[in-house]
C-alpha cells in the first residue's frame, strides 16, 4: 500500500478519535490535515510500526496548540492536554462517528457530500469541485459552512439512514451525472462504494447497508455497456450484456440473496432485489417484468416518491400494455423524466408523432448532455 493510500484508510479514524476528546468538527479536521501533511514529509524512508497512533498524536498536538494560540480557552487546555493520547488508537467506531457527523441533519445535502468526500473519503476541494462540476471555492464554501454548522454537534449523531441516503446521493451523481458531457463520474461511484463497504465492514448485521453495498455493485455492473464509445448513451434494452462486470453482479445478488434471508426489509433491499432480477436476464426480453413490478408495488408502500412510482408505472407498462400505465403519468409531477417515459410508451403505443414532441421536450429540460443527444435522436426518429 503506497503512503498516500494509507493516509487517506487511516484519516477518518484519526479525525474520529481527535472528534470524540475534543469535540469541534472543523478545528478537528484542520489539526488531522496538518498532520497528514507532516506524515507525507516524514514517512518517506520509513512507516512507524503504529501509523494511526502516530497521526493522532501529531494531529493531538496540532490540537492543543490552537488552543494555546487562544489565551481565552485556557481552561480547556489544560483538559485537552490531559487527554492527549500516545500509542495504540483501536476505537473501529470511529470512521462511523465521522461519517454519521458528516451527514448530520443541520448540513444541506450539498455539504453532506462535500464534508463526506473531504473527511471520510479523503479527496482535496479540487477533486470534490472537478467531480461536481463547480467551481473549487464552491466547494471549499461549503465544507466551511458545514464545519461551522457542525459546532456543538459532536455528541447528537444521526443514525445510519441518514448516511446511507448521502452515500446513496453520491453514487446516484456518479451513475447518472446530473450535468456535463459525461454520463458516468467513475470516481463519485468508486468512492461511494468504497465508504459503502466500509461502513458495511463496521455494521454486518444491518441489512439496509447490505441493500445499499448491493443495489451499488449490481447497478455499477452495468456501467461498461451504457455508452458508446463516442461517449452516447445506451438504454438498458440495448446494452451488450456480455459487457456487464459479471462479478460485480455475482457478488451483489449473492449479497442480496443473503439478505433478504435474514433481515428487516427496507426499500435499498428491495431496490437491490429489482437490480439483480435485470442483471440476471440474459436478454432483456427475458426480464421478469412481473415480479419487477411487484417490487417496485412493494417499495412504493415502504418508501413513496415520484421516481419510484414512474419506475412502477414503466415496469406495469412491461406487463400490461402502454395503455395501462399512460393515463396515470398525468398525476406526477412535471420532470423531463417524465416527458421521456411518456415518450417510450407512446412509442411503444403506436403514436410516434406524439412521441417525437415528448422525446423533444424532455431533451430541452435535461442538464446531461448524452441524455440530451440521446433524446434528441429520438425525438427525430420517434421510435
Amino acid at each position: 500500500m503506497t503512503i498516500e493510500a494509507l493516509l487517506r484508510d487511516e484519516a477518518p479514524s484519526v479525525l474520529g478519535a481527535l472528534v470524540r476528546r475534543y469535540g469541534d468538527f472543523g478545528a478537528c479536521e484542520d489539526a488531522v490535515q496538518e498532520a497528514l501533511i507532516a506524515a507525507a514529509q516524514q514517512w518517506r524512508d520509513e512507516v512507524p510500526v503504529n501509523p494511526r497512533g502516530w497521526l493522532t498524536t501529531v494531529a493531538s498536538r496540532r490540537r492543543v496548540e490552537a488552543f494555546r494560540s487562544d489565551s481565552a480557552r485556557r481552561e480547556r487546555e489544560e483538559r485537552a492536554t490531559a487527554l492527549e493520547t500516545h500509542g495504540e488508537v483501536s476505537d473501529d467506531d470511529d470512521s462511523l462517528t465521522v461519517l454519521l457527523l458528516c451527514c448530520h441533519p443541520k448540513l444541506t445535502p450539498p455539504s453532506q457530500v462535500a464534508l463526506t468526500l473531504r473527511a471520510v473519503g479523503g479527496l482535496t476541494t479540487a477533486e470534490i469541485a472537478r467531480a461536481f462540476l463547480v467551481p473549487e471555492a464552491t466547494i471549499a464554501q461549503r465544507i466551511s459552512r458545514a464545519k461551522k454548522a457542525l459546532r456543538g454537534a459532536e455528541f447528537t449523531l444521526p443514525g445510519v439512514p441518514a448516511a446511507l441516503q448521502v452515500l446513496y446521493l453520491i453514487f446516484n451523481e456518479g451513475y447518472v451525472a446530473s450535468e456535463g458531457a459525461s454520463l458516468h463520474r467513475a470516481e463519485l461511484t468508486g468512492e461511494a462504494i468504497r465508504l459503502t463497504r466500509q461502513l458495511r465492514a463496521r455494521r454486518p448485521g444491518d441489512g439496509e447497508v447490505a441493500g445499499l453495498l448491493a443495489l451499488m455493485l449490481l447497478t455499477e455492473a452495468r456501467r461498461p455497456a451504457r455508452t458508446r464509445a463516442d461517449g452516447a448513451l445506451v438504454p438498458l434494452a440495448e446494452q451488450d450484456r456480455v459487457r456487464w462486470d459479471r462479478a460485480l453482479i455475482e457478488e451483489g445478488a449473492a449479497l442480496i440473496e443473503r439478505t433478504l434471508a435474514t433481515a428487516v426489509i427496507g426499500p435499498f433491499q428491495v431496490q437491490a432485489a429489482i437490480a439483480a432480477l435485470h442483471d440476471e436476464a440474459a436478454r432483456f426480453e427475458d426480464t421478469d417484468w412481473r415480479q419487477i413490478l411487484a417490487l417496485y408495488e412493494w417499495l412504493e408502500h415502504l418508501a413513496p416518491g415520484p421516481m419510484v412510482t414512474l419506475n412502477r408505472l414503466v415496469a406495469l407498462a412491461m406487463v400490461e400494455g402502454p395503455q395501462a400505465a399512460l393515463p396515470r403519468l398525468d398525476a406526477l409531477d412535471d420532470h423531463y423524466r417524465v416527458d421521456a417515459v411518456r415518450a417510450h410508451l407512446l412509442d411503444l403505443a403506436g403514436d410516434h408523432e406524439a412521441a417525437k414532441m415528448h422525446y423533444r421536450r424532455a431533451a430541452e429540460r435535461t442538464l446531461s448532455l448524452p441524455e440530451r443527444r440521446y433524446l434528441e435522436l429520438k425525438g427525430l426518429a420517434g421510435s
